[in-house]
């Protein structure tokens, strides 16, 4: 590819994010850091946590990006009763000229953004469908292997405050979401704005920012983008420093924690990296870059130990320790 035509398509893409970042913000009446780690999320073909209140607007967003990317999208509504076949798909019996079969009906894991609202609600048993799918985008059914299309983005939403009925997602979950977002309340003109929106809530229609071709073609482009030595070595030495193992880890990290963050929280950190100096119209990824991304990659695979726990300290701190001890204050 010629250096002319790269450049065009790293102007095109920045100006496509533009116009899709706008156009969220128009819908999410939230802090705008959320809605750029969730484009980053996807632009880094990752998944996303999202963790607030309710009411704070996680499906209007969720929604909101489904539509203006002109993605398929389907939402899964997790309860208790919610079973591994309600996602993945089952089997009915059908009976033709006589001829009774089994005939496989797809769940909603097939299409290209699921929303999971209030995961914890639902099982570890029914959560561990999304396990497959999540890592290798991929499913299988009744011993059939069945790939999921491009793009794949799983978003899941869990309400911090309301514990009773809920069932933790396990570490080995956790570490399949790209980032944790957490969502604060909003501020005065922010309220004042949902105040004054129509009443119904519901925003007019508009047409995709752009489609799915596009979006895959921009998800190369971050795959492709420049990434110096000297930077990955930052990366993983934050995380290692994460580890409370290690005798050069922070003392809060020694002290606080189980376990650290695994490898998958390195990539996560490079990819939205990756994507944050592309946006930005960097040539390559700089320190800065990470240490923008670092804490919603890292926060939620800290495992805190009882210490951690009594002492009450929030995963964010940790990683900010870990920064600083990587040189990244």
């Amino acid at each position: 590819m010629s250096e002319q035509n790269l450049e065009q398509r790293l102007h095109k893409a920045r100006g496509d994010w533009a116009r899709l970042g706008a156009r969220l913000r128009q819908q999410f009446l939230g802090s705008s850091d959320t809605v750029e780690l969730m484009s980053l999320a996807l632009l880094a073909d990752g998944h996303v946590l999202l963790e607030g209140a309710p009411g704070l607007g996680k499906t209007t967003l969720v929604r909101a990006l489904a539509a203006a990317l002109d993605l398929d999208f389907q939402r899964v509504q997790c309860t208790p009763d919610l079973m591994p076949g309600d996602i993945l798909g089952t089997r009915i019996l059908e009976e033709q000229d006589g001829v009774r079969r089994f005939v496989p009906v797809r769940g909603p894991i097939f299409t290209n953004l699921l929303l999971a609202d209030e995961i914890n609600r639902a099982t570890p048993r029914t959560q561990s469908a999304l396990l497959e799918a999540m890592a290798e985008r991929q499913v299988t059914l009744f011993g059939e292997r069945n790939v999921l299309p491009p793009p794949f983005l799983v978003v899941a939403t869990q309400n911090p405050i309301e514990m009773e009925g809920t069932y933790p997602l396990p570490e080995a979950q956790l570490d399949r979401f790209t980032v944790k977002l957490e969502l604060a309340s909003p501020g005065e003109e922010d309220l004042l704005a949902v105040l004054t929106a129509e009443p119904t809530g519901r925003t007019p229609d508009a047409p995709p920012c752009l489609g799915r071709a596009d979006l895959l073609d921009m998800q190369r482009l971050v795959r492709q983008f420049p990434a110096p030595e000297s930077v990955l070595r930052l990366a993983a030495r934050v995380v290692l420093c994460t580890d409370p193992r290690r005798t050069d880890s922070p003392p809060r990290v020694r002290q606080a924690l189980r376990y650290g963050a695994s490898p998958r929280g390195a990539q996560a950190m490079v990819a939205l990296a990756r994507g944050r100096a592309l946006l930005a119209g960097r040539p390559v990824m700089s320190p800065e870059d990470l240490r923008a991304v670092a804490k919603p990659a890292l926060r939620h695979r800290l495992v805190m130990s009882y210490e951690g726990e009594a002492l009450e300290l929030h995963p964010d701190d940790l990683v900010q320790d870990a920064l600083q001890a990587a040189g990244l204050p």
